[in-house]
């Protein structure tokens, strides 16, 4: 049986870790190993894992990294054949392990997204979706849970806070983008996934419970600008030149729109702040984006991308 290794961030999120780690410890999947790490938390969680979960292996960052950096390095410490990166506030039902690993078989599959579920059942997140505009949001997200997400089928891509990554695809196409800090770290990572011709599976027996934003928060400054800031960049670093070009009027159109929407909201500041740091990193973002097109194999990822009809009937 091949050995997973199961990654968690965690950020002063000691109130988390019992229900996270004890939902791994009744896993039907042998081998696996637990990854935790901790981004410079100053809660006590770092101790509080030592005294009650020395099963697990701890990484210790001395700052907060963010969920790409933080991640990364729980990926480098990991002994695993495949990845599974896990949010602290998440509960697993005790199959997830085994139900993400079997569609691993077809050796094309490079990630497998997770069912994610709220508390109250609806759902969280069944793959996550991408449209022209650059926009990428949670397929199902808020959904009552009756049954139409429970046939496993090809999505565009994972949500990181519950997927398995196959190691070897993580080799040959780079771990997760480390300037992106957080958000949208994990819709850059399924699209080079997508132009190096890998798949991703949609699992729906393997579920999690979500607390949704426990740790960035919900509508916070701190997700408003990653979140704005990052939505500029992954189009210009992945898009194929052919997509890009004709999606460019939805992208200028949707970071525009943003501005006055988040100001009303009395989060001016901090939407304007996330657009220009965002036009100062596109010369890196082009540097990176020569490394990733150059890599690419082929790409079908257009039957991916929404327009705005299509968003609307999802």
């Amino acid at each position: 049986m091949d050995l997973i290794s199961v990654v968690v961030l965690n950020y002063n999120g000691r109130d988390l870790l019992d229900g996270c780690l004890s939902s791994l410890a009744s896993q039907t999947y042998s081998p696996f190993e637990v990854v935790l790490v901790d981004n410079g938390s100053s809660d006590g969680s770092p101790e509080y894992i030592r005294e009650q979960y020395p099963w697990v292996r701890l990484v210790r960052n001395r700052d907060n990294l963010g969920f790409a950096g933080g991640t990364n390095a729980g990926i480098r410490a990991a002994e695993g054949s495949y990845i599974l990166t896990l949010n602290n506030d998440t509960i697993a039902d005790r199959r997830l392990i085994e139900e993400l690993k079997g569609p691993m078989a077809d050796p094309q599959v490079g990630v497998c997204a997770a069912k994610m579920l709220f508390p109250d059942g609806r759902i969280n997140s069944a793959g996550i979706c991408i449209s022209r505009s650059g926009a990428a949001w949670d397929r199902g997200m808020f959904e009552a849970d009756r049954g139409q997400y429970d046939s496993m089928e090809e999505v565009f891509g994972a949500c990181a806070g519950a997927a398995l990554y196959r190691k070897r695809m993580l080799d040959e196409i780079g771990l997760f983008d480390e300037d992106f800090f957080l958000y949208l770290e994990d819709v850059d990572l399924a699209l080079r996934a997508r132009l190096a011709g890998w798949k991703c599976l949609y699992v729906p027996r393997a579920e999690v419970i979500h607390h949704h934003g426990k740790t960035a928060g919900v509508g916070s400054d701190l997700a408003v600008y990653y979140g704005n800031r990052n939505i500029v960049w992954y189009p210009i670093k992945d898009f194929p030149a052919s997509l890009y070009i004709t999606s460019l009027p939805f992208i200028l159109a949707r970071n525009l729109a943003t501005i006055p929407y988040y100001a009303l909201r009395g989060q001016g500041r901090v939407i304007l702040k996330s657009k220009l740091d965002a036009l100062r990193g596109i010369t890196k973002m082009m540097r990176k984006r020569e490394h990733v097109l150059r890599r690419a194999e082929y790409s079908d990822i257009r039957r991916f991308v929404k327009t705005w009809g299509e968003m609307k009937r999802q």
